[in-house]
């Protein structure tokens, strides 16, 4: 246990300067720091309790998640049955279901089986799971579809799955600095921004759904006659930018904000108004030119978000896939619906159901607090360690200290963030540490008693203290497994900075400690052991 090869010696040492030099950066200033290479800027981000900011708890509109797929079911329940010229009344979607009467009662069966078509296998994690997506009934020729919970739940989690990914582009096209974006519970989402001290500007920016549709305007009657009357039944009234403003819109999209692959603010060549000018992919220019073809001298609708930002009348056909939208924009404004099409359309409105501002002097509290409850914590060990073990204390001094420069090289190289509960865990790391170097000298203790010589007693007690060691070392990290996986926050930063002080642990613990006491044996050759 006590011999090491050259090779052997420089690949421990090697190891750990290599990780060590990982935390060079973040005692430099960031402007320095800027001017090294990509790799070398790799840093400890502090969270949101070390360097204040804004915190966003949000919720996706379960409710909105089933709705749209009570719609979208309603419109394959249709699609299905005008393929197959089944004659049908009284297609509605009614509470948790779609319902719809066949008319001829010898259509029945074919409908059934038609429809039962959209009902899907639902898949798990080992294939499927035996449950479908959609239960079909039948009841004197009317037939009912409802989506059943499991469906519907894995729905949400897609909804925030998507979210969580259309979040985090929302925030980097807003340039802010080392966003957290992390799934809260079921239909939660937390997003934590460090340094920023005005949400204002975010909330609007995360709240907007975005969903952008290109449709056409139904010119058969006014939106006062249809708000009067009934509109048809395949469109619909929308609100406009301007108060008390009402469009007749088809519910048809021609084009959807899918189709977008590029959106930018600008200015209006004749007028010199701030406007959003966007591209579709190829797809999208030939649903756009092929709309624009058909519909010349007709209005046309740009609906956000269920309104209507702009209706102009089609010219010419429009047939390079580029576009324009104008609507009494400003600058900001017209810059924030650019970066809500590039970023994509959320699949649900998110609402917010908490939100906390830490200031940067609450802050730097928090900072101060941890250092000195480090400080206190570390100089208490040493001071033990050296008292009680002598010489050996200071080998255990000098490996825990090499442990935490190398708690924070891994910290910086994952880019992880640090949180005050993170700064506890790296402290009880520092226990954890020394605490394998006390099983060890204690073992090295008991095999002096038992008569065995400096040298043997040494590799003895290495060797017998592993199992225990590794015992304590894998239960722990076990639990910072546990915790990192079911919590969120605060408690994951514990648990992330928990489970790499432990690896660093066992690693210096069982190379490092046991390399520079080796070296020790091998110079001196002690006939006692100074414990």
């Amino acid at each position: 246990m006590l011999f090491f090869t050259r090779w052997k010696a420089a690949a421990i040492l090697l190891t750990a300067l290599v990780v060590c030099l990982f935390a060079v950066p973040n005692f430099f200033p960031e402007s320095v720091v800027q001017h090294w290479p990509n790799w070398a800027q790799r840093h400890i981000v502090l969270g949101l309790d070390l360097q204040g900011g804004s915190s966003l708890l949000m919720q996706v509109d379960t409710n909105s998640v089933r709705k749209e797929r009570l719609q979208a079911l309603d419109e394959d329940v249709l699609r299905v049955l005008r393929e197959a010229r089944i004659p049908f009344t009284g297609r509605a979607v009614r509470g948790d279901h779609v319902e719809v009467h066949i008319t001829r009662p010898t259509d029945l069966d074919n409908a059934m089986s038609k429809l039962s078509a959209l009902s899907q296998p639902m898949s798990g994690f080992l294939g499927t799971t035996g449950q479908r997506d959609v239960d079909v009934s039948e009841n004197g020729g009317l037939i009912t579809l409802t989506p059943t919970e499991p469906a519907i739940t894995e729905r949400i989690r897609q909804a925030v799955d998507q979210s969580i990914e259309i979040i985090q582009r929302r925030v980097n096209e807003l340039g802010l600095v080392e966003p957290s974006i992390q799934r809260e519970g079921v239909d939660r989402i937390l997003v934590q921004v460090p340094g920023l001290q005005d949400p204002t500007r975010l909330k609007e920016i995360l709240g907007k759904t975005a969903k952008l549709d290109f449709r056409m305007v139904d010119s058969s009657m006014t939106p006062e006659q249809a708000a009067a009357s009934h509109p048809p039944e395949d469109s619909e009234i929308l609100d406009g930018q301007h108060p008390g403003e009402k469009f007749l819109i088809e519910k048809r999209v021609l084009v959807s904000g899918g189709d977008l692959v590029d959106a930018q603010a600008g200015f209006d060549q004749q007028t010199n108004q701030p406007v959003v000018n966007f591209r579709f992919n190829s797809s999208g220019a030939q649903k756009f030119a092929a709309a624009t073809q058909a519909n010349v001298g007709k209005p046309f609708a740009i609906v956000l978000d269920n309104k209507v930002i702009s209706a102009p009348v089609i010219r010419e056909p429009i047939l390079g896939g580029q576009g324009q939208i104008s609507g009494n924009f400003t600058v900001q404004s017209a810059n924030d619906l650019a970066i809500l099409l590039r970023a994509g359309a959320l699949p649900a409105p998110l609402t917010i159901v908490e939100e906390r501002t830490v200031g940067p002097g609450l802050g730097q509290d928090s900072i101060n607090a941890g250092e000195h409850a480090a400080y206190a914590g570390a100089a208490l060990v040493i001071i033990f360690m050296l008292v009680t073990y002598g010489l050996f204390g200071l080998f255990a001094n000098i490996a825990v200290t090499i442990n935490v420069a190398m708690i924070f090289g891994v910290l910086s190289f994952l880019g992880a963030t640090l949180t005050l509960p993170g700064i506890a865990g790296i402290v009880l790391t520092v226990g954890i540490a020394v605490d394998s170097n006390v099983l060890i000298y204690e073992r090295i203790r008991e095999e002096v008693r038992a008569g065995r010589s400096a040298i043997n007693a040494i590799d003895a007690g290495f060797s017998r203290a592993l199992a225990t060691i590794l015992d304590s070392n894998i239960t722990t990290f076990i639990a910072a497994a546990v915790l990192f996986y079911i919590g969120s926050g605060p408690v994951r930063g514990f648990a992330v900075t928990l489970g790499v002080g432990i690896l660093t642990t066992l690693f210096t613990a069982f190379t490092l400690t046991r390399l520079i006491v080796a070296y020790w044996v091998r110079m001196w050759r002690p006939r006692t052991v100074p414990i």
